[in-house]
């Protein structure tokens, strides 16, 4: 390893402001307007509440759209976060954001996905044998089997070119908003919906703080994972323009079509019904157009899980690729191919953890605790560094958080209760996820070690 050696290749710059909003988009929008709607009415009892927890989730995610559109625009290189705790911090809390979305947070994203379109696609009578073990012998399903071929096919994807991943993430997106939009018209169409259901109430509702808390924190993990774009900020063209541009838009656009979506499925279903449903939006389309409606919003989850996996692929491999950079691990993880100009050897080992998780078999809560936790961590701590940058008068991003620094604020102590609340509800897993943060501290002396010797030996 020698930290001082100058990389020959870079990542190439072929994504335009298209692309980037389509990662913004196509990434957060998975599975959860689909599904968190009934834990949402379950929590807080009326639909004026769940308006409410949306309203506050996409405002709180507005907040840290704001604020990382600046960063971004600071330092539009790939890493994104990791770029910024770096800077902020210093090399040992870089590492340690880094250590933790490489083993905790990203393959356990990457599990969760893939184990939820498993899911989703079982309600499908020809998929039902993704249930059955692959032998009497074994104890892995054709369903894990499923999610480690979906896992590495779109590792290839991305391995063959961010051009051709962005492309791919494009297309599906605009796919999937247009299937959205007729699922929401879809639900207003239904001859015997009423604006009444939203004066309703669901009397078994959890209620109070922890109630709407709970709610907050169903809404907002439906708007997790705009940040993703942050972390191929070297391969985005015009990143101080286009970087800011498609966070704003991009959030504001999926705020729009998730209000829009609940607002359909209170139209068709009650309260109390929403609340007694798994799967609402599947059975308010159900209930309008008869059982095609149900393998409509199934096509619709299943197309929403793919895309949303490719944009977490995408950006994911970029925080280990810049850590191998800057010498803090292993090399190689920073090579660019040759041919494709793509962060190869940091897409396969990413895809490798994801595919070990998804054979060691978990539930998709199980990945999603392990994730959610670590992820809101660094959220908060990454927002932070703002108040650092801005008192650097050599440093000036293109782009001003607007509200500064009451944005940010708001934000980091959102997400601290966020935080609180996540560490809680998901004790073991929050544990374990602190235990593997904090393993990454010798981890980074053996390597920050090593850089200096070989930087000493030159």
């Amino acid at each position: 390893m020698n930290p001082t050696a100058p990389f020959e290749r870079t990542l190439a710059r072929d994504l335009g402001v298209s692309h980037a909003g389509a990662i913004v988009v196509g990434t957060i929008i998975g599975s959860g307007i689909f599904l968190v709607p009934q834990e949402m009415m379950q929590a807080v009892g009326s639909a004026t509440q769940v308006y409410l927890a949306w309203i506050v989730g996409g405002l709180l995610s507005f907040f840290g759209v704001l604020t990382y559109a600046e960063l971004s625009a600071l330092k539009p290189q790939a890493g994104g976060e990791y770029v910024y705790v770096r800077d902020g911090y210093g090399p040992l809390a870089g590492f340690l954001y880094a250590w933790t979305w490489c083993f905790i947070a990203k393959p356990a994203s990457i599990a969760s996905i893939t184990t939820a379109l498993v899911r989703i696609l079982g309600t499908f009578p020809v998929f039902g044998f993704l249930s059955h073990t692959i032998s009497n012998q074994s104890q892995i399903t054709w369903g894990q089997i499923f999610a480690v071929l979906a896992t590495l096919l779109i590792t290839l994807l991305n391995y063959l070119g961010v051009k051709k991943a962005g492309d791919f993430q494009l297309v599906f997106t605009l796919l999937k908003i247009a299937m959205i939009l007729v699922i929401v018209a879809v639900g207003f169409s239904y001859s015997h919906g009423s604006l009444a259901h939203f004066q309703e109430t669901f009397t078994g509702a959890k209620g109070g703080a922890s109630g709407f808390m709970t709610a907050l924190v169903a809404a907002l993990w439906a708007y997790d994972g705009w940040n993703d774009l942050t972390m191929v900020s070297g391969e985005v063209k015009d990143p101080e323009r286009n970087l800011p541009l498609a966070l704003i838009f991009g959030v504001a656009t999926v705020a729009l079509l998730y209000l829009s979506v609940n607002a359909a499925i209170q139209y068709v279903m009650p309260a109390a019904a929403i609340a007694a449903s798994p799967r609402p939006a599947s059975d308010a389309v159900s209930l309008v157009i008869g059982p095609a409606g149900a393998a409509l919003v199934a096509a619709g989850t299943a197309l929403s899980m793919l895309v949303t996996l490719n944009g977490t692929i995408l950006s994911g491999a970029r925080v280990p690729f810049a850590l191998g950079r800057d010498g803090y691990f292993f090399q190689a993880l920073g090579n660019v191919h040759p041919r494709f100009r793509t962060p190869s050897v940091a897409l396969v080992v990413q895809a490798g953890l994801a595919v070990i998780l998804l054979l060691l078999g978990g539930s998709f809560r199980q990945f999603f605790s392990l994730a959610i936790f670590a992820e809101w961590l660094f959220y908060m701590i990454a927002a932070s560094t703002i108040f650092i940058f801005r008192r650097d008068k050599g440093t000036q991003s293109t782009y001003r958080t607007w509200g500064y620094p009451v944005v940010p604020i708001l934000f980091i102590l959102g997400s601290a209760c966020v935080l609180r609340s996540t560490f809680i509800d998901n004790l073991p897993y929050s544990a374990w996820g602190t235990l593997l943060i904090l393993a990454g501290i010798p981890v980074f002396y053996v390597f920050s070690s090593l850089r200096s010797r070989q930087s000493n030996s030159r």
